[in-house]
């Protein structure tokens, strides 16, 4: 302990630099996610739970990081060997995530193939995360610890507002829309532009960082040379046992942050896009019942007529004073009501019915492929499902799946298919989403990403307040219960403008929970085992995470939907609000140790 010398300014920048990196991943991964899945078609019920999978990854991964470092020595040194693997892994699958609704899946298919590219994506991004987070608590002294992990928040919040904000600035050369189903050239370039950044932030930091051998570690932290190079010790479970009280207590205010800022990530994009971009809404079929039968993401025929595709029901075309006509884009007076053959209720139009279709008015204006046509009479949109007429023969064999393959349709049970006597029972059942493929959805997911570059950028703004608080709890809790405020003033705007202001107070509590618990944690422990606990601790950041998505969608089911029949998911930030509240009070139960020699003026700071 007596050779704990500080180290310069750019040592300890060098040590975080490649945080960077890693955090322009992770911030394209949180900001688009569900961006990502809606575009694909998934539903906002469903949206919390796409979101298990990355806390999961990390409850799973980052422990065994964590462990699996403290026992590592080899050339490469003992926590980049860890940092390299997860990076590469991360650079390959933010090339593929963002194709998921391109490569001719059927939706149910996409959303696997999505769902898998973000297991690995999240798996990779903690490998890759960690590593710094143990750099600080290796090689930097109890005195400079806060100032490390307010360099690495710094680096941190400056890598998420180059992820936020790379799809908004992308929107200035390249497409901001695409094919239903599709994801944006947007995102997909801004993925690109993120794993090659990673790729180069890794390299800087294996030319940069050189870590300590065994005997060096040892008598820097003041251990035996033994035991820095055992390879036995006690196990997690035993190591968890003995954690210092603080361990728990910051971990129940890690609940309650962590699970606001899940909900934030998950519904932010749809609460943008309804509450300030009055993105329109559409109507997905969910399922269809055959004579009590239920199918769904299935295709349905009528003779050679699509009826329903990957969810979507298809519209057959429009019929203007009795010539049948199929457009890509129908609009009246200006309001979209079929986009990409599926209806949407746009503006004041709700009347889209999944059956009968919308009638215009004589003297409506409606466009047809972007020209205007002026009706003299009436005109009706004419779905595929209402050209199923009543007592029509709907048989199973109408029922089919694609064959990704070779693109044909293949029908379900032929070969089981009785003789029809009388007509089949149809039913479909469907719900009312937002339109991710709208402009105005495209526009929200944009915003969304400046909104949360704001958020970064107002942190590290915050963490330099925050440092001239003499009392960490006051300033933890003053910076969570800003935080809340700002998640519950989103609720009563509808300016994208002034949303501005209600992220940059998030901001506040973004900052404390980076910069925080990290050092009340590594100031109560020894050298032994920092990894393995810093591992642990991370399950404070994953579990909440996890029973936050796990109750996302009953949550969610609690509220009304809007005037547009689509859920109103800014209901869930008004939520993500109350528990910063609850955050900011649990702050008051922490009561601050020190695991090595303490300093007074450590001990000031309690």
């Amino acid at each position: 302990m007596n050779n704990q010398k500080d180290l310069g300014f750019w040592k300890l920048w060098n040590l975080s630099f490649g945080f960077f990196g890693v955090q322009i991943a992770y911030a394209l991964q949180s900001s688009q996610v569900s961006r990502i899945f809606s575009t694909i078609g998934a539903d906002p019920h469903d949206l919390s739970y796409f979101w298990i999978l990355p806390p999961l990854m990390g409850l799973i991964v980052q422990p065994i990081v964590g462990a699996a470092s403290d026992r590592t020595w080899n050339r490469l040194g003992r926590r980049l060997p860890y940092l390299l693997a997860g990076a590469l892994v991360a650079i390959v699958v933010m090339c593929f995530l963002p194709n998921s609704g391109s490569l001719g899946l059927g939706v149910s298919q996409a959303i696997i193939f999505g769902l898998v590219m973000l297991m690995f994506l999240d798996t990779s991004i903690n490998m890759a995360m960690q590593p710094f987070k143990m750099l600080v608590g290796d090689m930097v002294n109890e005195r400079q610890k806060g100032l490390a992990y307010s360099i690495q928040s710094f680096l941190c919040n400056a890598g998420s507002v180059v992820g936020y904000i790379t799809p908004i600035l992308l929107a200035l050369f390249l497409s901001n829309t695409a094919p239903a189903g599709e994801v944006p050239p947007t995102v997909t370039g801004a993925f690109y532009i993120g794993a090659a950044i990673l790729l180069l932030c890794v390299v800087y930091t294996f030319a940069k960082v050189k870590e300590m051998n065994p005997a060096e570690y040892a008598a820097y932290h003041g251990i035996e040379a033994t035991t820095a190079t055992r390879k036995g010790g006690p196990g997690m479970l035993r190591l968890l046992a003995r954690a210092p009280k603080v361990f728990w207590t910051v971990g129940l205010v890690q609940f309650f942050c962590w699970s606001a800022f899940l909900y934030m990530w998950t519904y932010s994009t749809d609460a943008i896009a309804s509450h300030a971009y009055d993105a329109p809404s559409c109507q997905k079929v969910t399922g269809l019942v055959v004579d009590g039968r239920e199918y769904s993401d299935k295709y349905v025929f009528n003779g050679r007529q699509p009826v329903v595709a990957d969810g979507r029901l298809v519209m057959a075309g429009i019929e203007v004073d009795g010539d049948f006509l199929q457009p890509e884009v129908v609009a009246v007076n200006g309001d979209t009501i079929i986009s990409g053959g599926v209806p949407v209720s746009d503006g004041g139009i709700d009347k889209v019915a999944p059956h009968r279709g919308f009638f215009a008015a004589s003297g409506d204006v409606i466009m047809i492929d972007g020209v205007q046509v002026h009706v003299d009479s009436s005109a009706a949109t004419v779905s595929a499902l209402s050209l199923i007429e009543p007592g029509t023969v709907l048989t199973l064999a109408h029922i089919a799946t694609r064959d990704n393959a070779s693109g044909s349709y293949i029908l379900d049970q032929t070969s089981e298919l009785p003789a029809v006597s009388r007509p089949h029972e149809l039913q479909v059942s469907y719900t009312t989403v937002l339109n991710a493929a709208s402009a105005q959805y495209q526009n929200a997911g944009d915003w969304n990403g400046v909104l949360l570059a704001i958020q970064a950028i107002a942190a590290v703004v915050w963490a330099a307040v925050l440092a001239t608080f003499r009392r960490r709890k006051l300033g933890y809790s003053v910076s969570l219960l800003i935080g809340a405020v700002g998640f519950i003033s989103v609720y009563f705007i509808h300016s994208p403008v002034l949303l501005s202001v209600s992220y940059a107070l998030m901001g506040c509590a973004w900052a404390a929970m980076l910069a925080m618990p990290f050092t009340i944690l590594t100031n109560a422990l020894s050298g032994d085992h920092i990894g393995t606990y810093l591992g642990l601790f991370n399950c404070t950041i994953c579990v909440p995470q996890i029973v936050a998505a796990l109750c996302g969608g009953l949550v969610l089911g609690l509220f009304p939907p809007g005037a547009n029949g689509a859920p109103q998911t800014v209901f869930m930030l008004v939520v993500s609000g109350v528990l910063l509240l609850c955050g900011a009070l649990a702050v008051w139960n922490i009561r601050e140790t020190f695991g090595g020699a303490r300093s007074k003026t450590s001990a000031a700071e309690q």
